[in-house]
């Protein structure tokens, strides 16, 4: 029978969620035509199996309890305003406090990182259980995770300085307009002419046809300019509805301006180097937790390298997802429909009864709710500290984040189980498209044991 299917574990009421009133509006929806991404493929680490925890957590929130020792306040705060997704009794907002667990995980992760190198199967473990949101911890983590940064210590130093000042050229070669880009190349045409000659400008003779603003030719720098310029505009318009309620990212405030020109200016060079994906809408909710976490690292340096550092940390990431924002890869063997499969096939294989009921009885079809839990990596699911501790968990999986993500999906059908049981269609549809405020450490360690079973 389909209940023999379901561990006894899962029907423990502990799992069982409240259902409560929530009428979250998404500020984003993502369309299932959409395209594009890529990256280069993230360097492959040793299979290391995360540690599962000890014991199951409490039916509510960590309990919290204020410290005021300086060295473990919290200096990456969330914006106040910033519970998007969630009402505003959210429990899993961010902490005014920190727990003993916390303590004791910045602890670790802070005698990990100082080791000459980084033993990066120790700081996984660590780090799947979630990085305290201070002294700048998760930011380095993160870059560390998502091969960013090399496992010597000795050798951040030289790399960031190489890849920071790659990416200003990147900035200073991409981001010029066309105007400018004539101008160099008439002032390179003049110092090449005689001294003895006193033209200062090219003749129009001169002015190649791919240089004339008027050229159709693919070659031509302003034929490429007005290519780009509804992709900049797209990017232009989803940068500004980023985060709407987080001061951080909206706002008319210059903090607000900076960290969108910020972004924008990392999608359009990402787009510029990869015509073949170039920019698809959404790639800004993806970009915004890496920003954000590199923005507010105490240390000002990082911090004011915080662009640069996202551009290559965001190349990475997407390096595992790009083709799920591939068109022509939807109906492949990689692209997203086989993603949205797997999780199909995943829900039947640890809960029959719940997949039959949502896909045979009430007919749910999983990429009405899972393709934007997908392609956007829960950002648009829960509030933005809840995504951040997530995110320590898909990136701390050494088969990618993609597994975890699968995993951590099928635990959110799970963890609503009774309510989609007892639901028909339209009221199962509208509840995994505005899903319910949870747990997120029940919700991880949900998503755990399902990679336990699935082992055994």
């Amino acid at each position: 029978m389909a209940k023999e299917r379901i561990p006894n574990w899962l029907n423990s009421s502990l799992w069982s969620t409240t259902p409560t009133v929530d009428d979250r509006l998404h500020c984003f929806s993502l369309s299932p035509t959409t395209t594009t991404t890529t990256a280069a493929a993230a360097v492959s680490e040793p299979i290391v199996q995360p540690t599962v925890p000890v014991s199951p957590p409490a039916a509510s929130s960590r309990p919290q309890s204020t410290v005021t020792s300086q060295k473990y306040e919290f200096r990456d705060p969330i914006d106040k305003n910033s519970n998007n997704n969630s009402n505003d009794n959210d429990q899993n907002a961010s902490p005014s406090g920190v727990s003993p667990d916390d303590i004791s995980r910045q602890a670790q992760l802070l005698a990990e990182l100082s080791k000459k190198v980084v033993n990066f199967r120790e700081l996984r473990r660590i780090a799947s259980q979630g990085i305290p949101d201070g002294a700048g911890i998760r930011s380095t983590v993160w870059k560390l995770l998502l091969g960013y940064l090399p496992p010597d210590h000795l050798q951040w130093s030289s790399e960031l300085a190489k890849k920071r000042s790659e990416y200003k050229q990147f900035k200073e070669e991409l981001l010029m307009n066309p105007t400018e880009i004539t101008r160099k190349l008439e002032k390179s045409a003049v110092d090449d002419q005689s001294k003895s000659e006193s033209s200062g400008l090219l003749s129009r003779s001169q002015v190649t046809h791919g240089e004339h603003p008027l050229s159709l030719g693919e070659s031509s720098i302003w034929n490429q300019f007005f290519q780009d310029t509804e992709i900049i505009e797209q990017i232009d318009r989803d940068v500004k509805r980023t985060h709407p309620d987080m001061h951080f990212f909206s706002g008319d405030s210059p903090l607000a301006k900076s960290n969108q020109d910020a972004l924008k200016d990392i999608l359009v060079v990402f787009a510029k180097l990869n015509p073949g994906i170039r920019y698809v809408q959404g790639m800004n909710e993806i970009l915004a937790p890496l920003f954000y976490v590199f923005r507010n690292d105490p240390d000002e340096e990082m911090a004011a390298a915080a662009e640069a550092d996202s551009f290559f940390c965001f190349v990475e990431l997407l390096s595992g997802f790009r083709d799920h924002f591939c068109k022509q890869l939807d109906n492949s063997t990689v692209g997203i429909r086989s993603t949205i499969s797997r999780l199909s096939q995943f829900l039947k294989e640890h809960d029959e009864e719940l997949w039959r009921h949502l896909e045979i009885t009430t007919k749910v079809n999983p990429q009405f709710y899972a393709f934007r839990w997908i392609t956007l990596l829960l950002t648009q699911e829960f509030n933005f500290a809840d995504s951040l501790h997530i995110w320590d968990t898909l990136l701390s999986d050494p088969e990618g984040p993609l597994e975890t993500l699968l995993r951590v999906c099928c635990a959110m059908l799970i963890l609503v189980r009774t309510r989609l049981l007892a639901g028909d269609f339209t009221s199962n549809l509208k509840l995994l498209q505005n899903y319910p405020s949870s747990n997120i450490s029940h919700l991880l360690y949900v998503a755990n044991k399902l990679r336990s079973q699935a082992s055994n």
